[in-house]
């Protein structure tokens, strides 16, 4: 009596390796794809935001030369409570973390800052309307008041120039003489500054000494620490802008990562401009 075996069909080792590849190319193209609509979805919803103000400024300052010459007043008044400004009214009304405004034309920036005193990384993966964001916020850093003679905001450095993305320009010192004006705006302030200094740092560990950690110098107000902290972004410059400071100025610093090495950041330094 013959036993017949009958043998197993195997697929080729090649073509389940194609296979999985194939599995392997979807689920990274459906991602990319997901990635690049979730990126468009953020920059769309802060370029709204960003013609909210341009549309409410407009219409102040309409209305502003529409108005009669003031007359003198009879009598002196008390001073009043600064009011917001016109153009940001509106999305403090909407949320009560925001804190300013950020301008710079020649990084493509021009987005709302954040501030949450008690949790100040709050935004750093939040959209303005507190929604789960990507991109996130910027963000200042601990410790800042309006009146303070510095403020630290830091963004993301995103792949497609959204946010702090295309901050690092300013490394090359012809770009930013191109480019030496920025501006940050509080609820209350218009504020336009010039670039002081930029350079290259990182998150250092405690264990490093005589390193400049620029992100602990919230505080300015004593003259000693502001000079040390003059001295150090200057020292760490790469380039010379021909701006410089004294004690009673004010800084503004704004710090992205970078990706030269790990825990890598970009700086810019910015003096608020001489009235």
């Amino acid at each position: 009596m013959k036993v017949f075996h009958r043998l197993s069909k195997r697929p080729p080792v090649r073509r389940i390796v194609a296979g999985c590849f194939a599995v392997i190319a979807l689920v990274s193209g459906s991602l990319w794809v997901r990635g690049l609509l979730r990126a468009a979805h953020e920059r769309q919803a802060n370029q709204l935001l960003a013609q909210q103000v341009q549309t409410a400024e407009s219409a102040a300052q309409t209305a502003t030369s529409a108005l009669p010459p003031s007359q003198p007043e009879t009598e002196p008044e008390a001073a009043a409570p600064p009011h917001n400004l016109p153009q940001y009214d509106a999305l403090w009304q909407q949320n009560h973390d925001f804190a300013g405004w950020l301008s710079l034309e020649g990084a493509g920036i021009d987005l709302p800052v954040l501030y949450t005193p008690q949790e100040p990384e709050y935004y750093l993966r939040r959209a303005f309307d507190g929604s789960s964001s990507f991109s996130g916020s910027l963000f200042l850093g601990a410790g800042w008041t309006p009146d303070a003679n510095h403020a630290i905001i830091y963004g993301h450095n995103m792949d497609d120039g959204s946010m702090f993305g295309q901050l690092e320009r300013y490394r090359s010192e012809e770009y930013a003489r191109a480019h030496p004006s920025l501006r940050f705006d509080t609820l209350t302030q218009q504020r336009e500054y010039e670039i002081l200094g930029a350079f290259y740092s990182r998150v250092y560990t405690k264990q490093e000494q005589g390193v400049f950690r620029y992100y602990q110098y919230l505080d300015l107000s004593q003259e000693e620490v502001f000079q040390e902290y003059l001295r150090q972004v200057q020292a760490s410059s790469l380039y010379d802008t021909g701006v410089t400071a004294q004690y009673g100025d004010r800084l503004l610093t704004l710090s992205t990562c970078s990706y030269y090495t790990d825990d890598g950041r970009f700086v810019l330094v910015a003096r608020q401009k001489l009235t």
